[in-house]
């Protein structure tokens, strides 16, 4: 990839990294909040009568679970919400006119939604570490998923974005899709606690790989094979990354 193509992707993603940061209560806070709330509400349900993973305490277990999700939720939710915004209030003609590639944008619209689900995930894990003791027995794979959970939803943010014209058809796809199958990942049980079928089902959920290979890196264990975890969550970013790319290089949504 020639430095030409990457040009001006720089001060875009500076321009949506503040845009997040400027209003950092609603968009950092907040999701961190929620997340204390949750784990506030299940550890204190469920600590005495689930052991998800032997010898780890459900408290313990459910704090990867909850930074991950919160991760991947607002790494979503920066890319699909600044594209339908812009759409809306009018703005994007000024994106369009320059000289931007589809790259550009690309690179842009996805890292600053990775740099966004990583300070929220940060905090989550900050905020929550205080409530439950937590190892990190393989810490390169929670490094690993982390930054590829972070992109493959980033990049599904912005294929949303692009095909959203109005705040509820993205609102649609964040409830329909994304908190399914992050609620149906294993964040909050191990899937050997469920039935044959459902474990089939959740083995088909590429946010279960996500989640399972992040839980790796603090426990050493984990449900599935973090190298197979690696491999289907890799080739699902690969996969989303080059659907994102296409329909940026033929302004699916944006040049009409």
């Amino acid at each position: 990839m020639s430095h030409g193509l990457l040009e001006g992707a720089m001060p875009l993603f500076r321009k949506e990294v503040l845009r997040f940061w400027k209003v950092a209560f609603q968009t950092v806070a907040a999701p961190v909040l929620t997340a204390v709330l949750y784990l506030l509400i299940f550890g204190h349900v469920l600590e005495d009568h689930v052991e998800a993973l032997p010898g780890v305490g459900y408290t313990s277990f459910l704090i990867p679970g909850l930074v991950m999700m919160s991760v991947l939720q607002n790494a979503f939710a920066n890319s699909s919400s600044s594209l339908v915004q812009s759409k809306i209030t009018g703005n994007l003609v000024f994106l369009l006119v320059t000289p931007l590639s589809h790259w550009a944008w690309f690179v842009a619209y996805v890292g600053a939604s990775a740099v966004r689900g990583m300070v929220v995930g940060l905090g989550v894990l900050v905020v929550t570490v205080w409530f439950a003791p937590l190892q990190l027995a393989e810490p390169w794979w929670i490094v690993v998923f982390a930054a590829l959970g972070a992109g493959m939803l980033g990049a599904l943010g912005l294929i949303a974005g692009l095909w959203a014209e109005k705040f509820d058809q993205m609102a649609a796809f964040q409830n329909f899709i994304i908190m399914p199958m992050t609620f149906l990942s294993g964040v909050f049980y191990s899937v050997h606690s469920l039935p044959g079928v459902w474990q089939a089902v959740s083995h088909l959920n590429p946010f279960f790989y996500m989640i399972d290979g992040f839980r790796r890196g603090f426990f050493g264990v984990s449900d599935s094979s973090p190298w197979l975890s690696l491999a289907v969550v890799g080739a699902s970013f690969v996969v989303v990354s080059a659907i994102a790319l296409r329909l940026l290089a033929i302004g699916y949504k944006i040049r009409h």
